[in-house]
Order: structure tokens, then C-alpha cells, then sequence
């Protein structure tokens, strides 16, 4: 485990960064939460503080980039739920047996079956597409639609992406494997790895940098990022990467957009299940689900909540109807093929 980030407030706990130990005992036998989150303190500590005002069960959390699955099997019992930042991280926790099932009425009817497991191992509380970024100057609007669109040949050196073996991606190629067989998708990312204008790099942020800078015309990334851009406070420079690009969602004509989901789950052997399960139906209400949109610019999981200016701008688009739990199943072929086609080393082979 590389880095592990602490919240020094009051409410919650100072923990410590080795696998010796992260909550007191006086605090996993009260009936407060003990949670793991991957997804970061700015997002998470409000929703936490209300739902803690809510109900008066107080929440104890540990942030981290990496390594819950490891502490979770080093202390087995001292974790109650996990919030993920993405549908990977949850598939991860399931492979690795680490979630319990829950059956709730309130999950359910806020959680659309596609974005929950069938057994009730994990529930998605967010969502972002995965699209097409395009430059404004050099693209027309119209001239690109599709995820398939990206393999014509016309798109010889104008796209660029991040590495292949990113979860984004991954599960972008594993729901292709879904839709059109394992075949069509080797066919598919040779096609986008033969038009690729840089070798596979950076995070989905620096590929709008590169269009910005003229050193491609097109990119993966996800809709949220774009958000986050154009709000940067800190590094100004990224809000004129993101006005340099047009969102373009793909397959409207017919499967529609990919998407992703943040989500949560129940870690297996929960001592206060009750509680853990109150948490996580709070963050699929109303107040979790619009805060997630207007702080971190993701698509409410829960039909009807209000999206902010910023996303209605972006226009209405139809979502790819599969369910996560079966691209799950395709993402170790999808990693077998990215490896296969050498995605990440084009220069290798061109």
C-alpha cells in the first residue's frame, strides 16, 4: 500500500497507515460505521456529515487510493462497507469474496437493476459516460458518432487515450466483448490502436491537453472529468483543455453510451450491518445523488434527481442498457487482449 490518506476532523478518526490497525475496538463494537473509501475526502466528508446529523451514527473512515483488499483480509471484521470511485474496484472486492448481500427496499428502488448485482453484492450510486472527446476547432459536429467510428481510417494519427489497461477502459472493451463477441473486439482496438497520433499515456485529463494542443483531434474519457475541468480553481490552465473539446456520446443510434458506476458495498462479516446499510441507502437518496452532481459533475444512479446547469448542458443521451455484472465477466479477456495487440506499445509495432 503506497499512500493512504487520513481526515484529522473531528468525527473522525486519526488512522494509522500500516496493517496493524485503523479503527479503536471502542469504535467497531458502538455501532458506528467503519468504512473504506476510494473515493476522495472533499466528496465523501459531506455527505458523511449529513447523514451523521441524519441519524446520529457516526461514521469512522479510512481514504485510500489502493490496498483495501489487502487490509480488509488482514483484519477481517473491522470493516463494515466500502464506497469505490469505479465498477472495477467493486468486481475486485467480489472476485476477492470480500462482500456480504444485501436486500434492501430502499437500494432497490433507488439503484436501476443495471447498476446493482442480482444477489445484492454491490449497489452503483453514481454514473459517468465514457465518450468521445473531440476538438470544437477540428472536428465537425456529426463527422464522429460511434465507439466503432474510432477504427475508420480516417482517424489515422488524430486520436489519442490513456493506457489500455486502465479500469476505464478495460470496461469500455469488456462491454464491446458483450455486445459483439471477442472476435469483433480484437478487431476493434487494432483498428484504434492502428489511428492512435501518441502512445497510450497520461490520465483521461491530459488526453483534452492534447487536443488542446493540437497533437490529436479525438479521446476517450469520461463525463465527469470534463466538469472538473472547466471548474479547476487550482491549475487554471485545465479549463481551457476543456473548452477546447466537444462531448460527444457515442452509439445513440443504436446499443448507446458505456457507462460506469461509483458504487459501494457491505464487507463480509459487517459487525454493524444495520447501520452500514442505512449509510448506504442515504447516499442513494436525494440528497447524496444531487450533491454527487453538483460537486464531482457524475449522473445521479436514482431516476428524477435533479442534474445541475452544467450537466443538463451536455443534453440528454442513452445509456447502454447491459448490466455491469455482465461486462464483469469479460474483463479479463478484454485485459488478455489489450496485451494481445500490444494496445499500450504501438510504437513496437508500427
Amino acid at each position: 500500500m503506497k499512500k493512504w490518506v487520513c481526515l484529522p476532523l473531528i468525527g473522525f478518526l486519526s488512522l494509522a497507515l500500516s496493517g496493524a490497525a485503523f479503527w479503536p475496538a471502542a469504535a467497531e463494537a458502538a455501532g458506528e460505521v467503519n468504512l473504506y473509501s476510494y473515493r476522495q475526502p472533499f466528496l465523501i466528508k459531506p455527505l458523511l456529515d449529513e447523514f451523521t446529523k441524519r441519524t446520529g451514527i457516526k461514521v469512522n473512515v479510512v481514504f485510500a487510493d489502493k490496498g483495501v483488499i489487502e487490509q480488509i483480509k488482514a483484519r477481517p471484521g473491522a470493516a463494515d462497507a466500502v464506497l469505490t470511485e469505479d465498477f472495477g474496484r467493486l468486481h475486485d472486492l467480489q472476485t476477492a469474496n470480500l462482500l456480504e448481500p444485501v436486500r434492501s427496499r430502499t437500494l432497490e428502488a433507488n439503484v436501476p437493476s443495471k447498476y446493482r448485482h442480482p444477489d445484492g453484492l454491490w449497489y452503483g450510486l453514481t454514473v459517468r459516460g465514457r465518450v468521445l472527446w473531440v476538438s470544437k476547432d477540428r472536428v465537425k459536429p456529426g463527422e464522429i458518432g460511434s465507439y466503432e467510428d474510432l477504427t475508420d481510417p480516417k482517424w489515422k494519427g488524430r486520436i489519442c487515450t490513456r493506457s489500455g489497461k486502465h479500469v476505464y477502459n478495460l470496461l469500455l472493451l469488456a462491454s464491446i466483448i458483450a455486445h459483439k463477441g471477442e472476435v469483433a473486439a480484437k478487431e476493434w482496438l487494432e483498428g484504434l490502436r492502428a489511428n492512435l497520433a501518441q502512445k497510450p499515456q497520461g490520465n483521461d485529463r491530459s488526453q483534452a491537453k492534447s487536443i488542446q494542443a493540437g497533437q490529436c483531434d479525438v479521446a476517450l474519457g469520461n463525463t465527469y472529468y470534463v466538469g472538473k475541468m472547466l471548474t479547476e480553481k487550482k491549475n487554471p490552465e485545465q479549463k481551457q483543455w476543456a473548452e477546447a473539446i466537444r462531448l460527444v456520446f457515442p452509439n445513440q443510434k443504436d446499443r448507446g453510451t458505456h457507462v460506469n458506476v461509483s458504487g459501494a458495498g457491505l464487507v463480509k462479516g459487517v459487525k454493524n450491518r444495520e447501520n452500514a446499510v442505512k449509510l448506504i441507502e442515504f447516499l442513494s437518496g436525494d440528497f447524496a445523488q444531487k450533491l454527487y452532481a453538483d460537486q464531482n459533475y457524475e449522473y445521479p444512479v436514482k431516476p428524477g434527481v435533479p442534474l445541475n446547469d452544467l450537466l443538463k448542458s451536455w443534453g440528454e443521451f442513452k445509456a447502454d442498457d447491459i448490466n455491469l455484472a455482465k461486462l464483469a465477466e469479460h474483463r479479463v479477456a478484454a485485459s488478455r487482449l489489450v496485451d494481445r495487440v500490444n494496445f499500450d506499445n504501438p510504437s513496437i509495432r508500427n
